[in-house]
């Protein structure tokens, strides 16, 4: 039984598609927690004459590497049938997360300037409030993979 479990689940893309954000966010959480408590120990820093806080930058870090975490089990494991060119692919997949980042940039002063969250718990909480679109935007419009595509593939492996 647990062994059709996992097939199952395995077989489920939205499944499989959770499994990779969670994979990007868990990457995510854990670098922005080391960078902004064990790394970026000051307050605020320069870079290039801006002042940005060290949740700023600890967010921008770690969201970097947690994208790039996510793109490539997206890629190889959830949308594997796509045909588009990798870079296509990445190009599409990077124009999404960064419309999330300035939301989570948004999201997290909100988070921990007016409502005084701790910043991971806040860094947490925004990642959690822009799941669920990421996975229709990202089969629709990275991957390329049209309803009509995924009848036409099922035909073909029938």
């Amino acid at each position: 039984m647990a062994k059709s479990l996992k097939q199952k689940i395995y077989k489920n893309q939205v499944a499989r598609f959770i499994f990779s954000a969670g994979s990007g966010a868990l990457v995510d959480v854990l670098v922005f927690r080391v960078m902004h408590f064990y790394v970026l120990t000051s307050r605020s820093y320069r870079i290039f004459s801006f002042p940005l806080s060290n949740y700023t930058l600890s967010l921008t870090i770690s969201f970097f590497c947690g994208v790039v975490v996510n793109f490539l089990i997206t890629r190889y494991l959830v949308f594997s049938e796509s045909k588009s060119k990798s870079s296509k692919q990445f190009f599409r997949f990077m124009l999404v997360p960064i419309v999330g980042y300035f939301t989570s940039l948004i999201l997290i002063e909100i988070f921990i300037q007016n409502v005084g969250m701790a910043p991971d718990i806040a860094r947490i909480s925004t990642l959690g409030s822009l799941f669920f679109a990421s996975f229709f935007v990202h089969k629709f419009f990275s991957f390329s993979l049209s309803l009509k595509h995924r009848r036409a593939t099922t035909a073909d492996h029938k």
